[in-house]
């Protein structure tokens, strides 16, 4: 409906109302907002644009990771002799399996290296040499080498995303908080107005939603990329444990006596 002239309402001893057109702007509201309500809202934007620039560097990590981790994975089956498959290790530097064999490998190579007549294996992945030098210890080594390797390369898949939980779990609570302090704030401006109008509680209640809309809009995609990034971890997670297993099986087939 078009506007009255304000000729009508002043003939009828009434203020004209606000024109709409003349309502303050998102921006607007926050800049003339409370001090604590522009601090609150600060935090949250800080949180927001952490998260995305740890969003973006684990997506590209992540995938880098999975991809190469299944070309290693490749490499290694097709290839005959353990040597062989540890120097392409070089051409996967982002590839959790194979920095668990370079571990592996190198712990192994480690206990023949006394042996120089039993390094016959090391080249012989199908395991027709006969030379048999790892007794129950060294084969202890070798378990223990890869889990460490196993949990370190975890640690480094699991990086940052704590910071994505955190932004998730608080943000909304943040938000919240802002909410709340907004509608107090409506509350006190209509205890000192003595009026309940719109015009005397709408900014602040304007306040309060930007609050609880910026909380949500830092929660959400942090949560969502938490879980989906929680689940590639698992993913390759599960591929070392794989690895290492394997591996052992091939060192207890070739290498182990007793």
């Amino acid at each position: 409906m078009d506007k009255l002239d304000d000729s009508v309402f002043i003939a009828l001893g009434q203020p004209a109302p606000a024109i709409p057109g003349n309502a303050l702007g998102i921006v607007d509201i926050i800049l003339h907002s409370d001090p604590l309500l522009q601090l609150t809202l600060l935090i949250l934007i800080v949180f927001s644009v952490v998260s995305w620039g740890i969003i973006l560097y684990k997506y590209r990590f992540l995938r880098q990771a999975t991809r190469e981790s299944g070309q290693f994975l490749e490499a290694f089956w097709r290839s005959d002799r353990l040597d062989e498959a540890y120097r392409s290790v070089e051409q996967y530097p982002h590839a959790p399996v194979a920095q668990v064999f370079r571990a592996g490998f190198a712990e192994l190579r480690r206990l023949l290296s006394d042996h120089p007549d039993d390094r016959g294996p090391l080249k012989d992945q199908a395991g027709r040499a006969n030379a048999l030098a790892v007794g129950p210890s060294g084969l202890d080594n070798v378990t223990r080498a890869l889990r460490r390797a196993g949990t370190s390369q975890l640690t480094s898949l699991e990086r940052r995303l704590p910071f994505l939980a955190t932004c998730g779990s608080t943000a909304p609570f943040i938000g919240l908080f802002g909410t709340v302090w907004g509608i107090l704030r409506a509350f006190q401006k209509i205890g000192a107005t003595g009026s309940a109008s719109i015009a005397t509680v709408g900014p602040a209640i304007s306040e309060a939603l930007i609050a609880t809309a910026v909380g949500l809009f830092a929660a959400i995609p942090a949560v969502i990329a938490y879980n989906f990034f929680l689940a590639r971890v698992r993913v390759l997670s599960a591929e070392m444990d794989n690895f290492s297993s394997d591996f052992l099986n091939i060192v207890k087939r070739h290498f182990f006596k007793g």
